[in-house]
Parts: structure tokens; sequence; C-alpha cells
């Protein structure tokens, strides 16, 4: 069997980290090997970039300056984690890709979103998601669950007009790319939500021959 690359999407508070275990189950409970981990970070390397991006001191930062450090960790997340797998036979589940710089760094800092594809070009080549789980919740809700999980980092001290802006990037890269993210309503609770996201997987397993 193909392996595949799956990734999960959302705003803060939407569940992925819960959802991402989920969508491990159902592929090992079908006796797929699955990697899972998360950008930014993923490597040794990666981690580190994420530490500066989500760090409060980074305050300020250039909004070119936190997109070529998501892009200089995605590369070295590509190139000592997820390709090395892909090419093993595994399949790989990340929380966040970059789907999520076209609606963090492009909905919510407003930067051009050809300035990202020229980065997503050299970076990734023709290297996709097989299928993107988009968790869709309301700015509101979304932030008061992350608002009770932790103290808040960089991004989720952001304004409410930045995470609108960064929703409505995800529902417009939705729209466009039909064939490849599936929007979840992520209002209910786990259990319901779980429910939808494995039959989507359920769904992309049956696809790969």
């Amino acid at each position: 069997m193909q392996a595949r690359f799956i990734t999960l999407e959302g705003i803060e508070g939407a569940g992925k980290s819960t959802q991402l275990e989920v969508v491990r189950a159902c592929l090992e409970e079908r006796g797929i090997s699955v990697m899972t981990s998360r950008e930014p970070g993923g490597t040794p390397i990666a981690e580190r970039i994420r530490s500066v991006l989500l760090d409060p001191q980074s305050q300020g930062m250039a909004a070119d300056t936190e997109l070529l450090l998501m892009f200089a960790a995605r590369a070295e997340h590509l190139a000592q984690s997820i390709l090395p797998a892909l090419r093993r036979g595994t399949w790989v589940v990340c929380d966040r890709f970059t789907d999520a710089t076209y609606a963090y760094q492009g909905g919510g800092r407003g930067i051009d979103t050809d300035r990202i594809a020229v980065l997503e070009k050299y970076v990734q080549g023709s290297l996709r998601p097989d299928l993107t789980i988009l968790l869709d919740l309301d700015v509101s809700a979304g932030l008061a669950r992350a608002g009770r999980r932790s103290a808040p980092d960089r991004f989720e001290s952001e304004t409410i007009r930045f995470f609108e802006g960064v929703r409505q990037a995800y529902l417009e890269r939705a729209a466009r790319y039909p064939e490849r993210i599936r929007v979840i309503d992520a209002r209910g609770n786990a259990l319901a939500v779980g429910d939808q996201v494995r039959a989507t997987v359920e769904s992309l397993v049956g696809q790969t021959g």
C-alpha cells in the first residue's frame, strides 16, 4: 500500500491534537505503519525554531521573518523526517503543514499568497498532503478552549481580528481544494468530531491500493 501524507488544520482550540490520535488509531487498527508529527517542529532543529516562533518574548517579529522561519523549519522537517518516512512506506500524520502558513502568515499577517507559493514550491517541490482535515470552529470558542489549557504563546496572544483572518483563509483554501481539504465542524464533543474524522480517513484508506 502506498504511503500517504495526512495533515490536520484549524485555529487554536479546534482539537487537532486530540483528533490526530484518532487518525493514528484508525490507521494502526488497519495494520498501517504511522508516524505522527507537528509543525513548526518535528525534528530537533525545527523544534528550536518553533520555540523562537512561539515565545511571547518574540513579539514584534517581522512578518517576513516569521514566514521564512516557518519554511526553514519545514525544510528541515521534510528532509529529516517526513520524506524518509514516506519513502519507507510509513504514513505521516502531521498537526499543521503549509495550509497553516497560508492561513496564519497569509490570512493573519496579510502576506501575499503568491510569495508564500514561491516558498512552498522551493521547499516542497510537488509534495502536497493527500488529505487535509480542517477542523473548523468559531474563533471565540476556539480561543476560549485554548485559554483553558495553558498560558498563551505568541500566536495565541493575537487579536480576534487576526484569527478571523486565519479562519477565513482556511475556509477559502478548503473551497479552492475540495478534493484534498475536508472541512469538519469542530463544535461538537471530541467523540462526535472523532467519528467524522475516522470516516474521512477510512475513505482515503479505501482509495489506496
